[in-house]
């Protein structure tokens, strides 16, 4: 059950994930992450990726397309950043080893039990004790915190359809008629990750993406919609949902970032080819998955209910986790609706 509430050189790093082994969240709940006011940014067809040669008409230099106007650079994985940065967050946190097939050494994990708070909505000073935040890409990283980034990774915000449908409409998921393919419960176009070429040329804009998270200080990627394969209407695998989420760790950890498995139980096995670092699990409670992400993560695994039931349950059963219980819409102090708790 999945739910939704955002080194190489880059050759190199894109010929090794087309030429390697490939390998949901769609909650029916309301919304809990961004719409309008959030931006963007795998288990049957490995073997066909194999004699694909991705690298052919990728740019490995200049800037990406970003919607917003900034200039980012179109390589998302750079060069290898050796230490620490010096950001918040960076240094009060254990660290996780990568292996080769995903850049950095070394990443920063959010601190173990950290009290965490989840402001997709709206931005808001976090509450006294707090260690942990998830933020949209455009809003800024809160001061002295650790700080992780969301970042839509494998659809389009609503308000961003004419970027993708002017600027790169080849990288829009279509049916058979040429239309796009619509998650219907969230009004989002698919983005389009069926073969390597696509795949890479997403990673150009979606790395810059990550590249700009890290230039403003935050610590860690939290990717969106990892599971919209299951929406596609078989026009995507797990496969190539994993392999695209590859070249994204490979990116985030380029920028010495660490990089989430946001929900999607179904490819908790598939974390090694992923290259993921932790999980951001929804509602993980109330559909009993908790332990399958701590299975996978230990310790490392933020979770968000929106059922207080829900909360207590998992607080009960897992006090040594960090768990938030928020509103549906993600609203800030003050606006109606508010709700945060946390343990």
């Amino acid at each position: 059950m999945t739910r939704r509430s955002q080194v190489w050189s880059l050759s190199a790093l894109l010929f090794g994930a087309c030429t390697g082994s490939g390998s949901d969240d769609s909650s029916g709940a309301p919304a809990t992450d961004t719409e309008a006011t959030t931006e963007p940014g795998t288990g049957t067809d490995a073997t066909t990726d194999d004699t694909t040669d991705t690298a052919t008409g990728v740019p490995t230099s200049g800037t990406t397309d970003d919607p917003t106007g900034a200039s980012t650079t179109a390589d998302p994985t750079g060069q290898t950043v050796t230490g620490t940065t010096d950001e918040p967050g960076t240094s009060t946190g254990p660290t996780s080893e990568t292996d080769g097939t995903t850049g950095a050494a070394q990443v920063e994990l959010p601190p173990a039990d950290g009290e965490f708070d989840y402001q997709l909505g709206e931005s808001y000073d976090p509450p006294r004790g707090v260690t942990i935040v998830s933020r949209d890409r455009n809003a800024a990283p809160a001061p002295g915190l650790y700080n992780i980034c969301y970042v839509n990774g494998f659809q389009v915000q609503p308000d961003e359809e004419d970027f993708w449908l002017d600027d790169h409409p080849d990288l829009v998921l279509r049916d058979g008629m040429g239309n796009p393919v619509i998650d219907q419960d969230w009004d989002e176009m698919l983005l389009d990750t069926s073969t390597p070429e696509k795949r890479a040329a997403l990673a150009e804009i979606v790395g810059g993406w990550i590249a700009a998270c890290g230039a403003d200080g935050f610590d860690a990627i939290e990717i969106d919609n990892l599971d919209s394969y299951s929406r596609s209407k078989d026009l995507l695998t797990q496969d190539d949902a994993v392999a695209y989420m590859a070249l994204l760790s490979a990116a985030a950890h380029a920028e010495n970032l660490a990089i989430a498995q946001k929900n999607s139980t179904e490819l908790l096995d598939r974390r090694d080819e992923m290259g993921t670092d932790f999980a951001v699990a929804e509602e993980c409670n109330t559909y009993e998955e908790c332990g399958d992400y701590i299975g996978a993560y230990g310790d490392a695994v933020l979770m968000i209910e929106y059922v207080e039931a829900d909360f207590t349950t998992g607080c009960e059963q897992y006090p040594q986790m960090s768990i938030v219980l928020r509103d549906l819409d993600l609203v800030a102090p003050g606006s109606p609706g508010y709700v945060r708790e946390a343990c």
